[in-house]
């Protein structure tokens, strides 16, 4: 090889580097920026709007064992300061970054039980409301402690309106959803049947409905349906670049005890958990487990304690 050669070899490996960097930069870096700007400014304009606060929560929450995250989700509406209200939903959300695996248990509110420091049973979403402002949170840890044996390790109080606000971030165009029937009483509009893309202030509400003969068991149905239908979306093509601006959205409206960088992570990786594999789910109480009963003239649901408590620490704390 004459002198000629190696010197045209030498400038196409030196070309051959550069634009291997400038594909990595393009690729990494660039979008890396993108991201950040997108949850940069999602977050700081949702701060400007929202209405919780960040005042301290009481919490004592066992520390995770292992790669096991437990986080308690408490849905709440926008209430004046210092109002306490009832939780309209609740769900435990748990993490294995070991294994990668995401979990949700949607725990029905009409469940009648025992609650701490109470003589008589109340429904389970009375709990949050009894503990009043700083300690509902801490006050349904203790009734879910109590009775079903699972610990919590931190907490997520989430207001409905940051929901809304982060699937207009990150989907304007809407998330697929068929409703399978025509809804309206209890949720301020009316939804027609059919396929079609709910915006956030619809998919809030198709998520909420429960005026129908499944009640509660409808809704638990459907808001497990609009965590699919999002996990879905954001594991399309284009949809993990929305993820940031829908985080920095919803953020604000979120009070928690949990590091801010690990609920990000968490967060993230939770609704992406449908790349790999669905989000395993389940409802409790269980089929077979309770009864409806008419206590004070309201109807709840008497369940079997044990049977649910077994189902419930079997589910979270399997492979």
């Amino acid at each position: 090889m004459n002198r000629t050669d190696l010197r045209k070899r030498k400038r196409r490996k030196k070309l051959i580097v550069i634009y291997t960097v400038f594909i990595l930069f393009a690729l990494v870096v660039m979008p890396g920026s993108y991201f950040a700007w997108d949850y940069y400014t999602s977050y700081s304009k949702a701060v400007e709007e929202s209405p919780v606060t960040k005042e301290p929560v009481t919490f004592k929450g066992e520390e995770p064992v292992a790669g096991k995250v437990n986080i308690l989700l408490v849905g709440v509406d926008t209430r004046k300061e210092g109002e306490a209200s009832n939780s309209d939903s609740m769900m435990i959300a748990q993490y294995d970054s070991e294994t990668k695996k995401a979990k949700i248990v949607s725990l029905m509110r009409d469940m009648f039980v025992g609650i701490p420091g109470k003589s008589d049973k109340y429904r389970l979403n009375a709990a949050y409301l009894m503990g009043g402002g700083k300690d509902g949170a801490e006050l349904l840890r203790q009734t879910i402690k109590q009775n079903f044996d699972v610990d919590l390790n931190y907490y997520a109080i989430i207001d409905f309106m940051g929901f809304s606000k982060a699937i207009d971030q990150a989907f304007p165009e809407g998330i697929e959803i068929n409703v399978e029937q025509q809804m309206s009483e209890g949720i301020g509009m009316t939804l027609k049947p059919g396929l079609q893309r709910l915006h956030g202030k619809e998919l809030l509400a198709y998520s909420r409905f429960r005026k129908d003969a499944q009640s509660d068991f409808g809704r638990v149905k459907r808001q497990q349906e609009v965590i699919d239908a999002i996990s879905e979306e954001l594991n399309s093509f284009h949809g993990v670049t929305k993820l940031p601006g829908m985080i920095g959205t919803v953020l604000p409206y979120i009070s928690t005890n949990y590091d801010t960088t690990k609920i990000l992570s968490v967060l993230s990786s939770f609704l992406l958990s449908g790349a790999h594999q669905r989000i395993e789910k389940l409802t409790i109480p269980i089929d077979g487990s309770f009864e409806d009963e008419l206590v004070n003239k309201a109807w709840v649901l008497q369940i079997d304690v044990e049977k649910n408590k077994e189902a419930l620490n079997e589910f979270l704390n399997g492979a």
